[in-house]
């Protein structure tokens, strides 16, 4: 009896319900555990990048400085640093008028702060997904338990044998549903929380770079070293 339990039992016996909800936990599975590496593996080489910045002040100049933040695909730090290089420029080269009425420190300010805005808006790109998994999952699961639980009685019933050798088979399968969605909300919430924390961790790096970069543009040199 005990050999006929499991999975494989749940899924040939079941209606296209409860393989409905079997294939839903599985691409929810999936989707959360694509999100969580991919999403570990940028938060780790964004974390590595951060450690460039301090050659960047090392540097005789903003090109040699640039070039030392490593490759630019990805890189939000030489994204911060252009677009205070952008803004200085544009400030610079703006017609008198216009210059006049523009504060160069708020100007500068503004276009970091937008930069900043932009990566943390790629930062949190997929997280939706891991907390929407880690909240719905595991009533996901619940609804196939339910529904097995409801189909395995209505077919105990029909038969009038109710001994506890012909109730517990078929509940045992159906409460698997809750362990599946139990097992793939975990791991989402997991991920998402450490996802957060190293999100958290660049975002203050990024700051950091930004108040050296907002200083150096306006009086030539960064505030101090970093810390």
């Amino acid at each position: 009896m005990e050999s006929q339990l499991g999975l494989v039992t749940l899924w040939t016996e079941g209606d296209w319900v409860t393989k409905s909800v079997a294939l839903m936990l599985l691409a929810m599975s999936l989707a959360s555990w694509m999100v969580i590496l991919i999403k570990a593996l940028d938060v780790f080489k964004l974390k590595s990048l951060a450690g460039q910045t301090e050659k960047f002040w090392q540097c005789s100049d903003f090109e040699s400085g640039i070039r030392s933040l490593g490759a630019p695909d990805g890189n939000f730090f030489i994204e911060l640093a252009r677009a205070g290089q952008q803004a200085a420029s544009h400030h610079r080269d703006a017609r008198p008028q216009l210059q006049d009425a523009l504060d160069v420190s708020d100007w500068i300010s503004r276009a970091l702060r937008n930069s900043i805005d932009d990566s943390t808006a790629k930062l949190q790109g997929g997280m939706a997904v891991l907390a929407s998994v880690g909240s719905t999952a595991p009533f996901v699961g619940l609804f196939g338990t339910v529904w097995g639980i409801y189909h395995a009685l209505l077919g105990i019933g029909a038969s009038g044998q109710a001994t506890i050798d012909r109730v517990a088979g078929p509940i045992g399968e159906a409460l698997i549903m809750t362990a599946l969605g139990l097992a793939v909300a975990i791991p989402a919430v997991l991920g998402y929380n450490a996802l957060v924390r190293g999100n958290k961790s660049v975002i203050t790096k990024l700051n950091r770079f930004a108040h050296d970069l907002h200083a150096y543009f306006l009086t030539g040199a960064r505030v101090g070293p970093s810390r």
